[in-house]
């Protein structure tokens, strides 16, 4: 036997029982020495009693030893398991050791993030949703699972992640989820996982309730009142114009914030806003009603008339989203900028006869529906003047002449 063990010991291959170890010897060796197993897996006792396994194998001709971790950390199954897979990859003319100097060197699921984040950020249509896109990942995911390896990251752990804000924070956790599966997308994309622990959870979480989330918005029959506020408060002239120009033409905060002169046809009245800016990627014609045009024309006199219509405090930057809900708020008003197209939804609604149709071009909605996008070649832009003349009329309080409505909508 000593003999046996000798050549071994020396490299020399020799016919043994495969898993020789048991899991009870593993525990309680203390004798310094070299315990071997199956597949060149052997366990080292070191005179101070530290346990540790040990790989000897051929790799690409050559004979090496890949340490495979504390015997107190790693158990005899993870360890026959590893060297298995180790052998099958040096038989197929890989190398183990090149694949764990890797593994080691692969990223956090941290560092995935802000690798994934920093790649992205170009495609966002704005500032704050690359915000929001790594801040979530900071708060729910980092203190759990930030240090692991991307690899590492299981099902349990985003559980772990999730099973606590599901319920409570819906349309977080949601968000939490979908932000962790294009982390994991992007790592299988890479080859350093097989599997995306993200989409693997559905049946694990409970059931959330379907709730539509809208933004606050004003009743109708309120904006005339609040645009009496706005242009009476003590505001910047840039700031009350542009959140007028927001509700005259039922637009997003950023579509009039990031607006510049050279789209706007002011003898026409037609404002075209660059495929860029839009959520549908599509360049979007509207109709400007004519007090739009006299809000367009006093912006004229604040500015040079080139580039931003509306320029913050800081050269060369738009007004911020925050300036116009601040104003808001301060006006006594508990909605969202983002509300007053609401506001102007529901007056289509309850006020007009006007197709849906009609009121969806008018709020740049996207048709879903790949089939009706495919067939709906108009724009409804003269529909949409009418509709959003009548609309600049209500919340002016100008009673249109009644001959004008009924010439119309015939």
């Amino acid at each position: 036997m000593a003999d046996k063990i000798s050549n071994i010991d020396r490299g020399i291959p020799a016919k043994r029982a495969e898993k020789v170890l048991s899991a009870a010897f593993v525990r309680t060796v203390t004798k310094p020495g070299k315990y071997f197993d199956g597949h060149g897996l052997f366990l080292k006792v070191d005179a101070s009693g530290a346990r540790r396994w040990i790989q000897r194998i051929m790799i690409r001709g050559k004979r090496s030893e890949i340490g495979m971790g504390s015997a107190s950390l790693v158990s005899l199954s993870q360890a026959r398991e590893q060297a298995l897979e180790n052998r099958k990859l040096a038989q197929m003319g890989g190398d183990p050791l090149q694949a764990k100097r890797a593994a080691k060197d692969l990223l956090t699921f941290e560092q995935a993030c802000r690798k994934v984040h920093k790649i992205h950020e170009p495609t966002w249509r704005n500032k704050k949703h690359a915000a929001q896109f790594i801040a979530t990942l900071e708060t729910y995911t980092f203190p759990r699972i930030g240090k692991l390896k991307v690899s590492e990251v299981t099902t349990a752990d985003v559980l772990a992640v999730l099973q606590p804000i599901w319920l409570e924070k819906p349309e977080t956790a949601r968000r939490v989820r979908q932000r962790i599966g294009t982390v994991m997308k992007w790592a299988v994309a890479n080859g350093w996982r097989h599997d995306n622990p993200a989409d693997a959870i559905a049946q694990a979480l409970p059931k959330q309730e379907k709730t539509q989330v809208h933004r606050k918005s004003l009743p109708y029959d309120k904006v005339p009142e609040f645009l009496d506020a706005l242009k009476a408060s003590g505001a910047s002239e840039a700031t009350k114009l542009a959140l007028e120009l927001v509700i005259l033409t039922a637009s997003r905060s950023g579509e009039v914030r990031l607006a510049e002169w050279s789209e706007f046809d002011l003898a026409h009245g037609i404002w075209t806003r660059p495929a860029r800016r839009m959520k549908s990627k599509k360049e979007h014609r509207v109709p400007l009603p004519p007090r739009a045009l006299e809000v367009l024309e006093q912006a004229a006199t604040l500015s040079t008339g080139e580039g931003l219509v509306f320029p913050g405090t800081v050269h060369g930057k738009p007004l911020s989203d925050m300036t116009l809900s601040k104003l808001t708020k301060a006006l006594g008003y508990d909605v969202d900028v983002h509300g007053f197209r609401t506001s102007f939804k529901t007056w289509t609604q309850e006020r007009t006869n006007t197709q849906r149709d009609v009121s969806e071009a008018a709020l740049a909605h996207v048709v879903k529906d790949k089939a009706e996008a495919a067939y709906a070649q108009s724009d409804f832009f003269e529909k949409r003047r009418k509709l959003m003349e009548r609309w600049c009329l209500f919340v002016n309080k100008i009673q249109p002449r009644v001959e004008t409505i009924r010439s119309r909508e015939a």
